[in-house]
């Protein structure tokens, strides 16, 4: 019996050496495909500014809302922060997104941060913006942008059936300028 485990361990330990001296897959064709799929969402990049407003617990709130869009690992994925800043200056709501593409599926998906809560949600490009939805038990998410001459538009939805869209949230944003972020200021080698 000793024996037998004996011969066991060697041929796991040589499959184990086998797997590991194999070369691993050339990732640029996946990153070449996940760049080429995020240039449908060009059209986000840069800094956006302008007013929003939600409807909270207490009634509606408004913002001073700002996006910084842009493409992060050779371009395979977006990254966004949007910041509301209330009346008096002060950061009444910062989120975080991470928008990728996976070439198996031909699925984008968002990777989001915000309040508190993260979570993966799947994104459909659109002709002029995208579309994105969280569910949420009985009734779903829905956020719907639109962005076109130099500005984007993006309305929130609760979403139940048998009824029609509530709309929850609208940000209303101008294009203010290109920006270098995220890729601006890596750390360099030296």
């Amino acid at each position: 019996m000793n024996r037998a485990l004996s011969l066991a361990a060697v041929v796991l330990a040589l499959s184990a050496g086998v797997a590991h001296a194999q070369t691993p897959p050339d990732p640029g064709p996946r990153i070449a495909a996940q760049a080429e799929a995020m240039k449908k969402l060009a059209m986000m990049d840069g800094v956006w500014r302008g007013p929003a407003w939600t409807i909270t617990p207490t009634g509606r709130h408004e913002v001073t809302q700002t996006e910084r869009i842009g493409p992060l690992l050779a371009g395979s994925v977006k990254v966004v922060e949007g910041r509301g800043y209330n009346p008096d200056g002060s950061t009444g709501f910062n989120a975080l997104g991470i928008i990728s593409y996976e070439p198996d599926t031909g699925v984008y998906s968002m990777r989001s941060y915000a309040m508190g809560r993260a979570g993966d949600f799947k994104l459909n490009p659109t002709g002029d913006g995208y579309v994105w939805e969280i569910p949420a038990g009985p009734m779903t998410i829905r956020y719907t942008a639109v962005i076109k001459d130099g500005a984007l538009r993006e309305i929130g939805e609760r979403i139940m059936e048998g009824r029609p869209p509530a709309q929850f949230f609208e940000m209303n944003l101008k294009r203010v300028g290109d920006s270098a972020w995220p890729t601006a200021g890596a750390v360099p080698p030296k």
